[in-house]
């Protein structure tokens, strides 16, 4: 049943995306900012309770509704775990950027592919070469595919229901909302929220990884691993990058230009990280079928946990 809903919902996506999820996230935000005002007094002890205030009522609502619905009908119990599924999930959410970029860039054209990047990234792109926006486009699309595919698909294997896939996105929702706002006008109020999507990436992150290295090339991608996504700024998802970078044989990383500043272009100083060529278009299709086949394997170990499980 579970990895009947997965597959479901991955079709569902396929053939009918949901690309206009405003709306639900507005709603979202306004119930997480609310809460925010209400508790945040800038101690980190009220943050933890404002995460478990959202969190668990959250959570006990979504189990009461798929239970009950279980006890009308299991196929209702699993509709609710495809629908649930369709909105936390898909590659949808992120690859019709990297679609367009990969376009631009098989086209070369310059002005194209800078102007797509800073639509989905939301940063300046104008003085990026189209090496930097392949690698952008790279490092974008595999943390991606980490978050909307691969730690959703986990935590709803994991947990009851629905439960895992809502716990997933919320924990990721608190962390952007509460914890990019630290210092002295906000205190340490997020930082809990930032110590949980920590811990609840833990996991998923490295077998993500783990996937990457075995339907990729192994001996490189552990190597990158090992070496060099502790030095990324964001160590956890540089394993992410790293595995990424060293299982398709592409040099990621290095700094790029991003914006101005008062004493010119501002430099975004970047480790390397990956082994092998430097990106281009080539590579944005090496991406795409590590996801994929990440992705299929992840789908046929779950397909044989569960029939295991029914024989036994």
């Amino acid at each position: 049943m579970t990895v009947l809903a997965l597959l479901a919902a991955l079709i569902l996506e396929q053939v009918r995306p949901l690309n206009d999820r405003s709306v639900l996230s507005k709603w979202m935000y306004s119930a997480i900012d609310g809460l925010e005002d209400l508790l945040n007094a800038g101690d980190h002890h009220h943050g933890v309770a404002a995460w478990w205030l959202i969190t668990i009522p959250v959570l006990a609502a979504a189990l009461l509704i798929y239970y009950l619905l279980a006890h009308l009908s299991l196929a209702l119990a699993w509709a609710a775990n495809v629908g649930v599924l369709y909105l936390t999930m898909g590659f949808r959410q992120f690859s019709h950027h990297f679609t367009h970029v990969q376009g631009a860039l098989s086209r070369g054209d310059v002005m194209e592919e800078r102007r797509l990047l800073k639509v989905w990234r939301g940063r300046p792109t104008d003085d990026l070469n189209s090496g930097e926006v392949a690698r952008l486009a790279i490092e974008e699309a595999l943390v991606a595919s980490y978050r909307h595919v691969f730690g959703v698909m986990f935590w709803f294997v994991l947990l009851p229901g629905p439960s895992g896939a809502i716990l997933y996105r919320l924990a990721l929702s608190l962390k952007g909302r509460w914890g990019e706002k630290l210092g002295p006008e906000h205190g340490r109020f997020g930082t809990s929220a930032l110590e949980a999507a920590k811990w609840i990436d833990w996991v998923p992150l490295r077998l993500t990884a783990m996937a990457f290295a075995v339907v990729g090339n192994f001996e490189d991608a552990v190597y990158c691993w090992r070496n060099q996504a502790g030095r990324w700024r964001d160590s956890e998802t540089g394993i992410v990058l790293a595995a990424g970078a060293g299982a398709i044989g592409v040099k990621l990383g290095n700094p790029v230009r991003e914006g101005f500043s008062s004493a010119g272009p501002a430099l975004d100083e970047r480790i390397e990280i990956g082994t092998g060529e430097d990106a281009d278009a080539a590579f944005l299709s090496s991406t795409v079928g590590l996801v994929w086949r990440a992705l299929v394997l992840w789908m046929l170990l779950l397909a044989m946990f569960e029939v295991a499980t029914w024989v036994s």
